[in-house]
């Protein structure tokens, strides 16, 4: 070990360790394993929550080792002790005994958890550091618990199957009121879904309680979801309805309910009243409605034409691609209704001169199914 972080460590001579930022960095990077062990035995001891020259002493030899590894670009050296680090940290209590005091394991644990997670791209650092990390969010600092879980977040966009294993905890800390861990969902779910699709009742019960993208993120669970398990979602409709009037949400809801419905257009006859007011008032929605609509015309001739006559009334809108998802509406239920496009024909041939080539097409074919 350099001798100056022998002295440093072995004395624990505060007097010294401000000259460990003199060392150039070449200097002792081969010595940063020593002396990380050196720091574990340090942080191990059971006076160390007492004795404050101890404290500073280590916190000057983290934050020295920590810059020589980051300028020194060797992480993946080092990153095995720095997560048994983590682990000695975890032994020893890291809950504030006071407003704005962190306990000294933990001012260590978040300095070593930020050196890591500079790292968020490389899957050997993280393939030992989430693991460990996991863990902190047992604890009831909210300050860490916070830090964590933003580093969680980061590393879910590039480790989602190594996160992912921790689903369970990851949800639990969540309904204990960690809502910003939410966004780590829509990252591991295609790992690990039947975890978050057994919690969907809890799941949208707080909903309310996030912040906006907070909630974003989880109505892209919920549209992941819709997506495999659609009837689960069903006994949340009332409240999912409630987020369409949200600028931010209600596109994601309506791509859910396009989903719901097509599995189950009966859930959605109730609401089909709110939902063409939507399309009328907020044009961006109208080819979603347009879509659920279609969906209920499949239930039953009735259900068809009233379906049929709403498509045939919005034919004289000019948004040339609400127009073709319209006719593709129209061709689908013609399929099982072949007497619904012989009374429509009339007016849907009246978009066989449309500037869009796909209207034009889609309108010959239905020409050309009637014929069938």
């Amino acid at each position: 070990m350099n001798e100056l972080f022998a002295q440093v460590l072995q004395k624990r001579d505060l007097s010294k360790a401000g000259e460990l930022f003199s060392l150039a960095d070449d200097e002792i990077k081969d010595d940063l394993v020593p002396v990380l062990e050196a720091i574990s035995k340090i942080l191990d001891c059971t006076d160390y929550l007492q004795n404050d020259n101890d404290q500073s002493v280590v916190e000057i030899c983290i934050t020295r080792v920590t810059t020589a590894i980051r300028e020194t670009g060797s992480i993946e050296a080092h990153s095995k002790c720095l997560v048994s680090l983590l682990e000695v940290c975890q032994k020893y209590d890291l809950n504030p005994a006071a407003p704005e005091k962190d306990p000294p394991h933990a001012k260590i644990a978040s300095d070593i958890m930020s050196c890591l997670f500079m790292h968020y791209s490389k899957p050997k650092v993280m393939s030992l550091a989430i693991p460990v990390v996991v863990n902190f969010l047992r604890c009831n600092n909210k300050e860490l618990t916070r830090n964590v879980s933003s580093y969680l977040s980061l590393a879910a966009l590039d480790n989602a199957d190594t996160l992912a294993k921790y689903v369970d905890l990851i949800i639990s800390t969540i309904l204990r009121g960690n809502y910003f861990l939410s966004t780590v969902l829509p990252q591991i779910y295609s790992q690990n879904k039947q975890p978050i699709i057994n919690s969907i009742d809890k799941l949208t019960a707080i909903v309310d309680l996030c912040d906006v993208s907070e909630r974003a993120s989880l109505f892209q669970v919920f549209g992941m979801i819709s997506k495999h398990e659609p009837t689960i979602l069903e006994p949340h409709i009332d409240e999912f309805c409630k987020y369409l009037s949200s600028s931010t949400l209600a596109a994601l809801v309506l791509m859910m309910f396009v989903d719901m419905a097509t599995a189950n257009p009966k859930a959605f006859v109730d609401y089909l009243p709110s939902l063409k007011d939507l399309a009328e008032q907020q044009p961006m929605y109208f080819i979603q409605v347009i879509q659920i609509i279609g969906a209920i015309g499949n239930i039953d001739q009735d259900n068809a034409r009233r379906s049929m006559v709403y498509f045939v009334s919005c034919l004289g809108m000019k948004d040339q691609t609400a127009l073709a998802v319209i006719l593709q509406e129209i061709k689908a239920l013609s399929i099982n209704n072949h007497s619904l496009l012989e009374e429509n024909i009339i007016e849907i041939s009246k978009l066989s001169q449309s500037g869009s080539s796909a209207v034009r097409l889609l309108v010959q074919q239905l020409k050309d199914d009637l014929k069938k």
